[in-house]
């Protein structure tokens, strides 16, 4: 299926607070899962260079998606073009990546929970870097539902979770490449640090 995803994400402070809020707003829940996800490269990088992502993810069920992004640059929202299926296998999935000339490039995992409420989707993150919520769905109503959770627009993040791992990366010169939960074990993040990828900053 292909679609145009657009969507913001949100640090989170209060988890419990934000889930009282969801619901007041109608929001109902469609459960929680773990999810890993694959990002998958070519031997020149063109995916990166290009700003693409090829993603195989596996939590209750396994899809592959490739994302790219538009021509005209939204300075709003994080906005791409999506193109996802379902699968039935991950491991074949991923050997045939592998076969065709792909490899594994970055591994991500987090905890999922999403929430439908009036005409967009909450989807609650816990990774080893933070707590995010992220709102996919139209313009307008994005901006709506972030006001009603009191959620300030101005701290909105439009980076996605690997251009944040990869700042901190950076900064506390960490030598692994993958945002999985056994690497994150030990390291202490400063809970403040997810508001410096507010926009415009």
């Amino acid at each position: 299926m292909k679609h145009m995803e657009i969507e913001v994400k949100f640090p989170v402070d209060d988890a419990r607070a934000l889930l009282r809020g969801i619901a007041a707003l109608g929001g109902r829940s469609q459960g929680r899962v773990f999810e890993t996800n694959f990002c998958f490269e070519d031997a020149k990088n063109s995916l990166t260079r290009k700003k693409s992502l090829l993603r195989l993810r596996r939590d209750t069920r396994t899809t592959l998606t490739f994302k790219s992004i538009p021509e005209i640059k939204d300075s709003q929202f994080k906005v791409f073009k999506e193109m996802e299926v379902g699968l039935d296998s991950f491991d074949t999935m991923a050997s045939i990546l592998e076969a065709i000339g792909f490899h594994r490039a970055q591994v991500y995992e987090k905890w999922r929970e999403t929430f439908f409420c009036q005409t967009v989707q909450l989807c609650l993150d816990t990774l080893p870097l933070g707590t995010f919520l992220e709102i996919e769905g139209p313009r307008e109503a994005i901006l709506a539902i972030s006001q009603k959770l009191e959620l300030p627009w101005e701290s909105r993040i439009l980076a996605n979770y690997l251009e944040m791992f990869g700042q901190l990366r950076r900064q506390l010169n960490l030598s692994f490449k993958d945002v999985t939960f056994d690497n994150f074990r030990g390291i202490s993040i400063d809970p403040a640090w997810p508001r410096t990828f507010a926009a415009g900053l």
